[in-house]
């Protein structure tokens, strides 16, 4: 585990993967990250093995859990109550981090706002993951990344094809964790700010402000180029022939990105197997293969379709621009540069069973990440009480006013 987060202690109050992803990487960081879950129900994302929607039902390793959650700890807390509460409090003031996603009427209720905290721990950062917004209209109101991020951010327009019927839904967890990347690196700015200028800072970070960083180049442009005619070009008309995919002749697909076409058309020629394209005239520069780019994208329709990935994967080991397969999950998941990078550290998750876990994408020192499973449900519930001092007395009087697990 990467240990430049060590001595910081996270206090995480969410649930789902927005909020939660930002603590797992903390925690991949060296954060000490507790995880608040009411001590009934817990994480609602846990209860997605036993509602049909994770395969193997009960007794399956819940993934979902997992990627976001691990190397937490759990504590079964009831904050509702006076008793939960004041652990909560005492908890905080102890912690360097708050985190939460709770909409605002809810942190209102329970008494977790800013002024709540903050009254327990002055310089504690106090951090938000919100659907729209901390201001606006829309600011009371939640959201999860397929609606907040996907289709009111315009991610979802954006990459639907013109005519088709419905557009195209996300994966799971998409822009959550896209969010929580961005709120952990929030967070190590705000530590920074701290350490420099003894200032806790209040993060604000949303789903739908994410997404439009995520599409800013098509959201500038709609404005700047608003009630003007834009070009506008399909796969078989693309401007730069060498900036497409294309289909193999085992019904896959690959990707060339060779923005610098003329720099690298001989050579892709001659990877290829078409060495009299070099010299013909149609496709002398970009400008001439730009006036016939039709052309130019049926004759490399013609040459990709006569081999199968796997063939094409050994002409172009060697080429000089960047071309990309396009690759299922698995395939990503046995990527040999995947393997060489560490990317997908093994977690043992109990009960004789390993889990590929996806590695956040920052590594420090060129030392890749060793992962800790996701805790289970108040797994350490007594042991982060007892750090804090409280006894087992007091344990046990907690454990009978249902105020912990």
């Amino acid at each position: 585990m990467n240990d430049v987060l060590d001595g910081i202690r996270v206090l995480e109050v969410a649930a789902w993967t927005f909020v939660p992803a930002a603590g797992a990487v903390l925690a991949d960081w060296g954060a000490d990250v507790i995880k608040v879950e009411h001590p009934q129900t817990g994480d609602p994302q846990r209860g997605l093995i036993s509602s049909g929607l994770i395969p193997g039902g009960p007794g399956a390793v819940n993934y979902i859990i997992e990627q976001p959650n691990r190397g937490k700890r759990s504590i079964g807390l009831d904050i509702s109550t006076d008793a939960g509460r004041d652990l909560l409090y005492r908890m905080a003031e102890r912690s360097d981090v708050f985190l939460t996603n709770f909409l605002p009427a809810t942190r209102r209720r329970l008494r977790i706002e800013l002024e709540d905290i903050r009254a327990r721990n002055p310089g504690i950062v106090y951090v938000r993951g919100h659907g729209q917004g901390v201001r606006g209209p829309d600011a009371e109101k939640g959201g999860y990344d397929g609606a907040s991020y996907w289709a009111r951010g315009g991610i979802a327009n954006a990459l639907t094809p013109p005519g088709a019927a419905y557009p195209v839904t996300q994966r799971p967890g998409f822009g959550d964790l896209a969010g929580g990347m961005t709120i952990a690196g929030a967070i190590s700015a705000a530590l920074f700010r701290r350490q420099r200028d003894g200032v806790g800072s209040v993060v604000d970070i949303s789903l739908l402000g994410v997404a439009m960083w995520m599409l800013s180049p098509d959201i500038v442009a709609s404005k700047l180029f608003e009630g003007m005619a834009t070009p506008s070009f399909n796969r078989a008309s693309s401007p730069n022939p060498l900036v497409n995919v294309y289909k193999t002749a085992d019904d896959r697909f690959l990707t060339l990105i060779m923005l610098e076409a003329d720099k690298y058309w001989p050579d892709l020629c001659q990877h290829i197997g078409r060495p009299e394209l070099i010299d013909d005239p149609r496709f002398a520069d970009a400008a001439t293969r730009f006036e016939n780019r039709a052309e130019c994208v049926r004759l490399l329709d013609e040459t990709f379709a006569s081999h199968t990935l796997a063939e094409w994967r050994e002409r172009l080991a060697t080429v000089a621009g960047v071309w990309a397969p396009v690759q299922t999950a698995r395939e990503v998941h046995d990527d040999p540069q995947v393997a060489a990078n560490g990317y997908i550290p093994q977690v043992d998750v109990g009960e004789g069973q390993s889990l590929g876990l996806v590695a956040n994408p920052v590594q420090f020192d060129e030392v890749a990440p060793t992962l800790r499973r996701a805790p289970e449900h108040g797994q350490h519930t007594e042991e982060v009480l007892l750090e804090m001092g409280v006894s087992w007395e007091e344990i046990a009087a907690y454990k009978e006013s249902a105020a912990i697990l």
